[in-house]
């Protein structure tokens, strides 16, 4: 595939603009939820604290449409070419987020809100494979990163943009703005991106026999529960802002901007570092953003301790994403789109279960620190599950010497452990 360095550099741009936008519409809705749970939840006055565990659900219908569409859009697009894939995709997510800034009522603004997710995994699987494939061999993982890129700088800038727009003009112009943003991604995929050409030897059921392999159904795990842990927190971070720490209204973009930051930070190490060992990447990762949630639920309280707290625990989660991402690609084989969709998936039915469990420890009256405690014992238990996948890389007879190796470290090449 030859092309331009001027194009390259316009093609890898797209493909991140197009995870910006979707890394905007996903979080973003974490800053708004209490706008959009004023207007849209009936009795939110007389209950807040219910009325913001009941309006999480627009955050768990996003997460739903990743977990239903990634699979499901990955398989019936196996033999389509990726640039048609990524051109419809994007059309679909132009729609979709501009009918969720207009539905009427509560039910619809859900159902708008589980339509505008579906293409979010396969969205993520293409363009890491067209990044990967621009980028060159053995970069993968820098592939992957490059493509999260756009995900993880809206946390940064889209998301409190976002949220500054949704609490300047209403909530509902955070979701008009994402589908403008969209637009554009539109008109320079036409113009940017290589036109790489479908495989007609692909199948349905050639994508659906990666899920035979139960290699890939611990590491699936280990995204839906491990990355359950930063979404408990994140998905309340509005409240923790406001109703916790003390802080004004206009803090909650400040401290998304420092959860992006850290995302972006965490999201280049990641890339960078797993090319080089995934094993030891999971290892450091996993402990640190066990160790942050810990100490957020001791210390949040505390303005100084909420931000640099919240910084750690989106490095450490973003550094977890594009390892755990090529690691599901690599196990998945041949079907490589799927793998890379079916870690979107998974990382969205966390979203979904760590905004779920945290508002329903906040509607218990545990407080809206309770949440970090979920995301302990969510991550803790996702780092339990990747010591198990590392550990019986090489069988099941050496299981038990390998969870020992994965913590201590191996120190012969005889107990090396395989990674891909």
């Amino acid at each position: 595939m030859q092309l331009t360095p001027a194009r390259r550099l316009l093609a890898l741009f797209t493909l991140a603009l197009g995870g910006f936008g979707i890394g905007t519409t996903e979080f973003a809705t974490m800053g708004i939820l209490p706008l959009a749970a004023t207007e849209l939840v009936p009795g939110f006055d007389a209950d807040p604290a219910g009325g913001i565990a009941q309006a999480g659900w627009l955050i768990t219908a996003y997460a739903l449409g990743v977990v239903v569409g990634a699979p499901l859009v990955s398989i019936w697009a196996a033999r389509m070419s990726q640039f048609t894939l990524v051109l419809l995709l994007v059309a679909a997510f132009t729609v979709a987020n501009l009918a969720s800034g207009l539905m009427p009522t509560f039910e619809l603004t859900i159902a708008a809100r589980f339509l505008s997710a579906i293409p979010h995994g396969a969205y993520f699987g293409v363009a890491s494979l067209l990044a990967a494939r621009i980028m060159g061999p053995g970069r993968q993982g820098a592939g992957v990163a490059l493509a999260l890129s756009g995900l993880t700088v809206a946390n940064i800038i889209g998301v409190p943009l976002g949220t500054w727009l949704g609490q300047a003009a209403g909530w509902r112009w955070t979701y008009v703005a994402v589908a403008a943003i969209f637009l554009v991604t539109l008109a320079l995929a036409w113009v940017a991106l290589p036109r790489v050409p479908g495989d007609p030897s692909r199948s349905a059921a050639r994508e659906v026999a990666a899920f035979r392999n139960p290699r890939l159904w611990l590491m699936i795990a280990v995204g839906c529960i491990g990355f359950g842990g930063f979404f408990a927190v994140y998905s309340y971070a509005a409240e923790i802002v406001t109703r916790v720490a003390g802080l004004p209204e206009s803090a909650i973009a400040w401290l998304l901007a420092t959860v992006g930051i850290g995302m972006t930070i965490g999201n280049a190490i990641g890339g960078w570092a797993s090319d080089r060992s995934m094993r030891r990447t999971i290892l450091a990762a996993f402990p640190v953003l066990i160790a942050s949630l810990a100490l957020f639920g001791l210390l949040a309280w505390q303005p100084v301790a909420l931000f640099a707290l919240a910084f750690l625990i989106g490095g450490a989660g973003s550094v977890l994403t594009p390892t755990i991402q090529a690691r599901i690609m690599g196990i998945a084989g041949d079907a490589e789109l799927l793998g890379a969709a079916t870690n979107h998936a998974a990382f969205n039915v966390g979203n979904a279960l760590g905004a779920a469990l945290g508002g329903a420890v906040i509607a218990a009256g545990l407080g809206y620190l309770a949440p970090a405690w979920v995301g302990v014992a969510l991550a803790g238990t996702g780092f339990l599950l990747a010591l198990w996948s590392l550990a019986i890389e090489r069988g099941p007879d050496t299981a038990s010497v390998h969870v020992v190796a994965t913590v201590l470290g191996p120190t012969t090449a005889g107990i090396e452990v395989v990674e891909r």
